[in-house]
Parts: C-alpha cells; sequence; structure tokens
C-alpha cells in the first residue's frame, strides 16, 4: 500500500515543496522515518498514532515507512503531523484517493485529534496558489490562508471533521480573510512638551525615511520621541502590508491571524543576543531587524548593546535584507528597516552638566562612545543632541501639534518626492542609490561649496556625504523645493555634528 501527500519546508519566508511518502508493507511492526527529519518531525511518530487512536482508528501491525521527498532538505516543524496523517490514512483506505491530490497540506496534531496551529501558513497558501494548488490547513490558521486569493481553502479543527468532509459526510465552511483594524495606536507627538529641534529631525527622519541617533541625559525624552516615529509614517502599502503579515507569519507572531496594516514597532533590549537581532537559532527565524520590516527598529540604550551584535547590523541597514547563514543552507529574510537609536553622553549620563558633572568626565564620555564603533555610527544620517527639558516647558501650557498635523506634512513631502523621475512613490529618499541621487539633486553654487567645505573640514567618508545630500533632498521636499539651497545644506549639515562624539 502506498500514498503521496504534498506539504511544504520553510526556508525563511519561501517555501520547498515536499512529497509525503508513505509506504505499508509486511513486517515487523514498526513506523520508518527517512527524509532528513529534524527531532520535531521524527517525532510525530508518536503523536499520529495517539491522534489516530483517539478517533478509534489503529496503525496496522505491519513495517511502515515515511519519507519525505526531497532527501537533501531538512524538514524542521510539527506542521509535517497532518500530511504524515493524511498520508497513513491515504494508504489505508480511509480516505479517498483523489481528495488530496491537488491539496498542499499542512498542521499539527494534538494527542486528541485535534489540529493546531502552525506557523508560515500565508506562505504556504501562497505558495500553492502560484502552483494551482489548494490548501489543507487547521482552522485557527484559515483566516490568514485566505489572503491568499485564487485558492480553495479547507481549514479543520479536528481530524474527524477533515475526513468526515473529505469523504462527504459533513461539509466544513471556507474561512473568510481577516483583516486587522487599520487603526493607528501610536503615542502622540502632542503629548511632548518642548524639544523643538528633536521634533523637526523627527519629521524629517520620517519624510525621509532616514536612520536617526539621539543622545542626551536621561529623562530628556529619547525613548518618547522614538515611539512617536511611526505614527509620522504613511500606512503600509498593500504589498508592504503582505509582507509584514508573511514575516509574522513565519515568525509564528501572527497570533490574530489577519493582514497586518500598521507599520511594526520593535524594541528590543539591549540585551539581546545577535541571533534574537538579525535571526538564526536552531530554525533560522527572523530576528528583529526582519520582524521591523517596512517599520522602525529602536535600540535604547545603544552603547549597551554588544558591540558585535551592533556591528552585525551594518550590512542588513546597506543591503535591506538579512543572510542568516548555516552548515547546508542559508535563509534570506527582508529587512528593510528605519533604525532609531537613543543612548546617553556616558555611563552615569550627565557628561557636560555642570551641576551633576561626573568626576573623570571628559573621559569617561570618549570611552563610553567608543563601545559603539565609528562605521555604525557612519550608518545614521541624522545625528543630534537631545537637551534636558527645562522646569518652565514641562510647565508651559502650550500644547504642541499633533502626530496628525505633522504626519500630513510627511506625506506631503513623500508624495512631492515621487514626483521626481525614476524615484517611485514607496522609494524613500533615505534608500535613495548614489545615481538616482545624482538625477535628482540640484545645488545652488553656494550650498555646493559649502557642502565641499564641510566635507573637506570635517574628512566626512563618502557614505557621510551621499546621506547629507539625501537629507538635504528630504528638507527640500518638506519645503516643496526643487533646488537644494545653502540654508538646507547647513540644515543638514548640523545634524551630523555629532556634538556628543568629539
Amino acid at each position: 500500500m502506498h500514498a503521496l501527500v504534498q506539504t511544504i519546508a520553510f526556508r525563511g519566508i519561501d517555501t520547498i515543496p515536499v512529497e509525503v511518502q508513505v509506504h505499508i508493507a509486511n513486517g515487523l511492526p514498526a513506523i520508518a522515518m527517512v527524509g532528513l527529519a529534524d527531532k520535531a518531525v521524527a517525532e510525530s511518530r508518536e503523536s499520529v498514532r495517539a491522534a489516530l487512536s483517539s478517533i478509534g482508528l489503529a496503525l496496522p501491525p505491519k513495517r511502515i515507512a515515511v519519507n519525505l521527498a526531497p532527501a537533501d532538505v531538512v524538514k524542521e516543524g510539527a506542521h509535517f503531523d497532518l500530511p504524515i496523517a493524511l498520508g497513513l490514512l491515504l494508504a489505508m483506505g480511509f480516505v479517498p484517493p483523489d481528495a488530496i491530490s491537488d491539496r498542499v497540506v499542512l498542521g499539527e496534531l494534538a494527542l486528541d485529534g485535534s489540529i493546531q496551529q502552525v506557523s508560515g501558513v500565508l506562505s504556504a497558501a501562497i505558495a500553492a496558489a502560484a502552483t494551482g494548488q489548494h490548501l489543507i490547513c487547521p482552522t485557527a490558521c484559515g483566516p490568514e490562508a485566505a489572503l491568499a486569493s485564487g485558492i480553495d481553502i479547507l481549514a479543520a479543527p479536528d481530524l474527524v471533521s477533515l475526513l468526515n468532509h473529505l469523504k462527504g459526510v459533513q461539509i466544513l465552511s471556507p474561512p473568510e480573510p481577516k483583516y486587522l483594524s487599520a487603526a493607528r495606536s501610536y503615542p502622540d507627538m502632542k503629548d511632548l512638551k518642548g524639544q523643538d529641534t528633536a521634533r523637526r529631525v523627527l519629521e524629517i527622519a520620517a519624510a525621509g525615511g532616514h536612520n536617526l541617533l539621539m543622545m542626551g541625559p536621561p529623562g530628556a525624552g529619547k525613548s518618547m520621541l522614538a515611539a512617536r516615529l511611526a505614527g509620522l509614517l504613511p500606512p503600509l502599502s498593500a504589498a508592504e502590508a503582505l509582507d509584514v503579515t508573511m514575516l509574522h507569519s513565519v515568525a509564528g507572531q501572527l497570533a490574530d491571524g489577519g493582514l497586518i496594516h500598521t507599520r511594526p514597532f520593535r524594541e528590543p533590549h539591549h540585551s539581546a543576543s545577535m541571533a534574537a537581532l538579525v535571526g538564526g537559532g536552531p530554525r533560522a527565524r527572523p530576528g528583529e531587524i526582519s520582524l521591523a520590516h517596512n517599520g522602525v527598529l529602536f535600540l535604547d540604550e545603544l552603547a549597551e548593546f554588544s558591540r558585535p551584535v551592533l556591528d552585525s547590523l551594518r550590512q542588513p541597514l546597506e543591503t535591506g535584507k538579512v543572510v542568516v547563514a548555516r552548515a547546508n543552507h542559508n535563509v534570506t529574510y527582508p529587512a528593510q528597516f528605519q533604525l532609531v537609536a537613543a543612548m546617553n553622553p556616558c555611563r552615569c549620563g550627565y557628561l557636560g552638566d555642570p551641576s551633576r558633572a561626573c568626576g573623570s568626565a571628559p573621559a569617561c564620555g570618549r570611552r563610553y562612545a567608543a563601545r559603539v564603533s565609528g562605521p555604525m555610527i557612519d550608518r545614521f544620517d541624522l545625528i543630534i543632541e537631545v537637551p534636558e527639558v527645562t522646569p518652565d516647558m514641562l510647565l508651559t501650557p502650550k500644547i504642541s501639534e499633533t502626530s496628525h498635523v505633522i504626519a500630513n506634512r510627511v506625506a506631503a513631502a513623500r508624495a512631492y518626492a515621487a514626483t521626481r523621475h525614476n524615484q517611485g512613490a514607496d522609494c524613500a529618499n533615505a534608500r535613495l542609490q548614489p545615481d538616482q541621487l545624482a538625477e535628482i539633486i540640484n545645488f545652488d553654487d553656494e550650498a555646493a561649496l559649502l557642502l565641499k567645505t564641510a566635507i573637506e573640514h570635517s574628512r566626512l567618508s563618502a557614505r557621510a556625504y551621499h546621506k547629507i545630500q539625501r537629507v538635504a533632498r528630504t528638507i527640500a521636499d518638506l519645503n516643496a523645493e526643487a533646488t537644494i539651497s545653502r540654508a538646507t545644506i547647513a540644515e543638514a549639515l548640523a545634524y551630523r555634528a555629532m556634538p556628543l562624539l568629539a
């Protein structure tokens, strides 16, 4: 007796077709699992046996071989339970031969026969649609799978319901796609007092998608500013929302099973490991930088992060993707995120404050700043000092601008930028390549002279030179100006003065 069932293996958000081959023959009763299965898959023999027993079925006292082909692809995860169980039932004659021939199957089996939620169903559904197949998945994953159009989805709560449907005894209703609320619940800029320069820089960062580093004493409002950046960004496009949802699905963090409309805001603790931040672990799961794809990654207490962990961000910041390398395969995840970081000027946090001066200043400030490498600092487009808020500012009754007002200006600047030649609507200034910059940068004579003088005086790198150009282009976009003036260049240069790193 022989049976074939189609399923998939995951490589990041991509999928690899896997064929579950079940063969039942005479011999000593045993189940042999072959095909480079990891421990979770190999242990499925017991969960499948218990699940079948719970619905009144027993495996025949024969030699059972389960092969997961192709054999050179590592099979990881509990989603192989259901295809293995259906392969056994098909070989035993409990499932009609043509019932699942055109379906991709995935799901985890509980010991009582219920089908549990698994990660990555959206990627599996999209892959099935691309090959003209249909899908069998857990009921909990049905709304997520339904986001992929053009396929028939069979979402079953347990084995009994699934078998009854396949035999025509019971009809399972097709799942409906679920769309999470698009309401934006980010903190509002009106809660901030003072910090006019920081507010301006935050608006520039949102308009151009620029990376931002804020330095200042504790309690100055750096974390409050960072938490409000995502609320200034435009809503996700349909393609961006699908990418974000797929990444969270593969990571097993799509609890509500719906399409994500809001931009991610991730803020890992400074004790995060390299695998947690860039991705990795036993199954090469996406890290925080991928979960922040199309959103904001906030690193508070930047200097407290491990230096190797921070330096591992340098390549993804340039390429917009991260490659998690393993001995037998590589997994590529998208990582197009906007980095916002905050740090104190020194370990005690009050370097330069005469009333609370550090006894070992200024050496302590230099040692603390040196915890972040120069090439990593060079990845920031905007570097500003956030001063302490005075009591007068805190007690003022003045109401600041709301996030909605600033977001409208950001949207107008991005719309203005999108009208330029060869620049798509979804291409932020921070991601423009040097050749694209050369096409759209238009300096007046005084601006060009000022930029040249600043580069020579400060010995800026080529990367810093292009970043200043991008920031200047964004400032001009906010002012709806086609030409970059001397004042615009001066403002862009002021945001790379790095006063606390001198």
